[in-house]
């Protein structure tokens, strides 16, 4: 069977010198229909490997259960992959950071009171034994010693960021082989980490985006032999919620990549293709200020986010010539684009009122968090009554994410966790009026120390100065709009959802443009496409032909305030945002 080799001189496979030029693509964020073009797009690009990470929060959404179906049909991705004639980097965490959710750890963990994460505390190992144990087993013959593409697997992700603990990394390499992983492991890490991130008779590998030469000397100083190898050369960046979309200049990536090349490394492009936190999955950075990423995983990567060449494709294209073969076929052509279309959303139901029907409430003294109520992506709305009327200031100790403020169903005001806002003044019309608060999860922490990220009203919550309990907690996921009933459009105040439909000849990728709605969520024949936010600089959200149908389609959007509009566009080109200077 093909076994990769790790000599002192650099990879082997089948005992012939092997150099891995690779690009990053996440099956998880392109709609699985569409797999096949983004892998064929990478060997014409001249790639012999793509890498990915392994989401855990998706694939075990609750303990035991296990998914590998649809959008994460792991083993369908690796055949595809194979059938292009292209080898695997596997990475599958427990922890990916990948700006997404939680760095993928799926939030039933953090109902554990004091766990500690990516560490050697036995609750966190036991989770992560019955992940692999459900994961490797389908994963095995995929192998490249069962004849399969995966070449290597990853043992964790930038460790050295977060901790050092080796022991740590030793005994998640005892529960990969345990489970049957008999290909080499590696670490990866930022050149100032490899020291505290590898692990002894494990390949380290360096993350960089520029300072090419330095970086693979850091390499060489902490490995003397073996493989130099760039497990992610960063060629784009993320953009995050109020910044600018962020960029970089082709040429100047591709000579980088130039420079790694010639020096005879091993490459793994990140990203050749980006996709989008569909849903609700992106992550967020906090640094002393919480900071979500936006829908668009675009990343300035060499395929745009419908998988269209970008210039940077075509300028890495001829790099890669000069150093391996290329396939001597055209630059794949663009995909076809919807023609620019209105669309009337001219019915709508509102939030508040159709709550009881899309979660059940729990009662309790104080409010429940996310986790506590067992759920992982969305809103919870919490209740309670306010025990006299008057001037009032609530105050609450933390607000996980963003929280809108209802008395009597009449919005109040707004608390930012962005913005480091605990307290709310209003007037209480009544004795026993209905004070709502409704909290949106905008995207667990995916890097640093701030991993352990409940949702939710955590903390204590007085009214006045005195403790206020009594609370209702109830779960919205909205996994799932099939309880709405709509009407034709009124005004009302509060979060509602909006519907309308258009027709179509033939599906084609497009974008949904909201020019004058405020914030929210929005889905098309029930798939979600993500959040939106005019405070930018996302201003378009990604449509793949995939969801599109001949005939009649629906749009559906959730405004959590308010809009000058009930019309939104379908266009043929995205709106990312102007670019940082």
């Amino acid at each position: 069977m093909p076994r990769l080799e790790i000599a002192d001189d650099g990879f082997r496979l089948d005992g012939r010198p092997l150099r891995i030029i690779s690009g990053g693509l996440h099956y998880f964020r392109v709609h699985p229909e569409q797999w096949a073009d983004r892998l064929r797009k990478a060997r014409l690009l001249g790639l012999n490997t793509v890498e990915t990470y392994v989401p855990w929060n998706l694939h075990a959404p609750r303990p035991g259960d296990f998914h590998l179906d649809g959008g994460l049909d792991l083993p369908r991705f690796l055949d595809l992959a194979a059938a292009e004639g292209l080898h695997v980097l596997l990475r599958p965490g427990p922890y990916i950071c990948a700006e997404w959710d939680g760095g993928g750890l799926p939030s039933w963990l953090l109902a554990e009171d004091g766990i500690a994460l990516r560490s050697r505390d036995p609750r966190f190992l036991a989770a992560v034994d019955g992940y692999l144990a459900a994961l490797l087993p389908a994963v095995k013959p995929y192998l490249s010693t069962s004849g399969g593409p995966v070449l290597a697997v990853q043992l964790e992700n930038e460790y050295g960021a977060f901790g050092d603990d080796a022991g740590y990394l030793a005994d998640l390499a005892a529960l990969l082989r345990a489970h049957g992983t008999d290909v080499p492991l590696f670490t990866c890490d930022q050149p100032a980490d490899l020291a505290r991130g590898g692990l002894d008779g494990v390949l380290r590998t360096v993350n960089l985006g520029s300072r090419v030469d330095a970086g693979l000397a850091a390499l060489r100083a902490h490995q003397p032999s073996g493989p130099l190898m760039c497990s992610e050369f960063w060629i784009g960046w993320f953009d995050r919620w109020g910044a600018a979309h962020t960029s970089r200049d082709a040429a100047d990536a591709a000579a980088d990549l130039d420079r790694l090349l010639a020096a005879g490394a091993s490459v793994s492009i990140y990203m050749l293709h980006g996709g989008t936190n569909f849903g609700f999955t992106n992550g967020a950075n906090d640094k002393g200020t919480y900071r979500p990423t936006v829908t668009s995983y675009d990343y300035d990567a060499l395929l745009d986010e419908a998988g269209d060449p970008t210039a940077k494709y075509a300028a890495f294209r001829e790099v890669i010539a000069r150093h391996a073969p290329v396939p001597d076929e055209p630059l794949p052509a663009p995909a076809a684009k919807l023609a620019p279309l209105a669309v009337a959303l001219d019915n709508s139901a509102g939030l508040l009122e159709h709550a009881p029907s899309l979660g059940d409430a729990v009662v309790s003294p104080d409010p429940l968090t996310m986790e506590e109520l067992g759920q992982d992506f969305g809103f919870v709305l919490y209740g309670t009554e306010l025990p006299a009327g008057g001037p009032a200031v609530l105050a609450i100790g933390e607000v996980r994410d963003r929280a809108q403020v209802f008395v009597d169903g009449q919005p109040v005001g707004v608390l930012e966790r962005e913005n480091h806002e605990h307290a709310l003044a209003f007037t209480v019309p009544r004795p026993g009026a209905r004070l709502t608060v409704l909290v949106e999860n905008q995207g667990r922490v995916n890097y640093g120390p701030g991993l352990h990220d409940r949702k939710g009203l955590l903390g204590d919550i007085t009214l006045n100065g005195r403790p206020l309990h009594g609370w209702t907690s109830r779960p919205l996921p909205l996994d799932s709009l099939d309880a709405l009933t709509f009407a034709p459009d009124a005004p009302r105040p509060g979060p509602a959802f909006h519907r309308g439909s258009f027709d179509l000849d033939r599906p084609a990728d497009g974008y949904l443009a909201l020019d004058g709605w405020t914030k929210g969520h929005a889905w098309v024949n029930g798939f979600p496409l993500g959040r939106y936010w005019s405070r930018g600089p996302q201003n378009t959200l990604y449509v793949p032909a995939p969801v599109l149908r001949p005939g009649r389609n629906e749009i559906t959007v959730l405004e959590l305030h308010a809009a000058t509009t009930r019309t939104v566009e379908l266009r043929d080109r995205p709106d990312l945002g102007p670019s940082q200077d």
